[in-house]
């Protein structure tokens, strides 16, 4: 097919199924294990061509330079690729997940970004290159860039392909943002918690280290988890916060429950969504639906 001049792709949320921290490096990372699922709530990007090397990123995120972005960064990254080197991009960026929810909307937005002007750009990466230069962004940008569900170990760029059970949530975004930096840093934060078994993950479903930790800091999540449970659901905490979510068995029961949502959390206005999880990115469903073919997992 002609490559296109422009293109528009969603950048999704994930979840953790369970996030274990394993372990501290001397050069500050923590080890991890976490199994990452995809969701079909995104953000959406549009992408145009330009002839004129300029390189423009809309609307500006507030608190975010346009130089800070992560999107902005990705482009950056992969300037010096061109062999056109009049080639340019415009972005609009339309903004639905939140930031600082756990969701990783950032790295989404980047590793779609990456995905987009490799084909664009005509760049010839593979997706292998594409997420070695993603994890110069982030830990969980190279999860987004591979676009399937996965098992990931080390500082979360150890990454395996995995399948997890595709099902309906409540995802609440409690509305208060949880500081990824200082929960790392935090005294009581677990970092000696047993090693699994990828194979086995099904008993660990659901655990997560940073839980009591974001509970005991954040009011607006305890409350969250509180309201949860006294809807008899059981919440989980996707990442290191704040958004929750809790398993519903259909639209029904996830309408009543958005109906009887509070109007706020101790003082936060929270977001929700009703949501299903996917073990294949929407990116990468649109870009095979486009292009008919996409790289491998590895």
């Amino acid at each position: 097919m002609t490559n296109p001049s422009k293109l528009s792709l969603p950048a999704p949320a994930k979840i953790n199924l369970l996030l274990h921290i394993t372990g501290k490096e001397p050069n500050g990372y923590h080890q991890l294990q976490t199994l990452y699922q995809f969701l079909d709530l995104h953000d959406q990007l549009d992408f145009q061509l330009n002839n004129q090397a300029k390189f423009n990123l809309s609307p500006q995120l507030e608190g975010v330079t346009i130089e800070n972005n992560l999107v902005m960064r990705a482009v950056n990254l992969l300037k010096p690729f061109r062999s056109n080197k009049n080639l340019g991009i415009d972005i609009y960026l339309h903004k639905n997940l939140p930031m600082g929810g756990g969701l990783g909307a950032g790295s989404s937005d980047a590793a779609t970004t990456l995905l987009a002007l490799n084909q664009l750009w005509q760049l010839g990466l593979n997706l292998s290159q594409l997420a070695e230069l993603g994890l110069k962004l982030g830990a969980d940008v190279p999860i987004f860039i591979y676009g399937q569900t996965a098992w990931a170990e080390g500082i979360g760029e150890k990454l395996s392909p995995a399948t997890a059970k595709e099902a309906m949530y409540l995802l609440i975004f409690p509305g208060c943002h949880c500081d990824t930096g200082k929960l790392f840093s935090h005294p009581d934060l677990p970092r000696a918690t047993p090693l699994i078994n990828p194979s086995n993950t099904s008993q660990y479903l659901g655990e997560n280290d940073f839980e009591a930790l974001v509970r005991q800091l954040y009011p607006a999540v305890e409350a969250t988890f509180a309201w949860l449970l006294k809807e008899n659901q059981q919440p989980f905490l996707t990442g290191s916060g704040a958004s929750v979510y809790c398993k519903v068995n259909n639209q029904e029961q996830a309408n009543a429950l958005l109906n009887k949502l509070p109007s706020n959390f101790v003082g936060f206005k929270p977001q929700a969504w009703v949501t299903k999880s996917c073990n294949k990115s929407l990116a990468h469903v649109k870009l095979i639906a486009d292009k008919g073919s996409l790289f491998n997992f590895a």
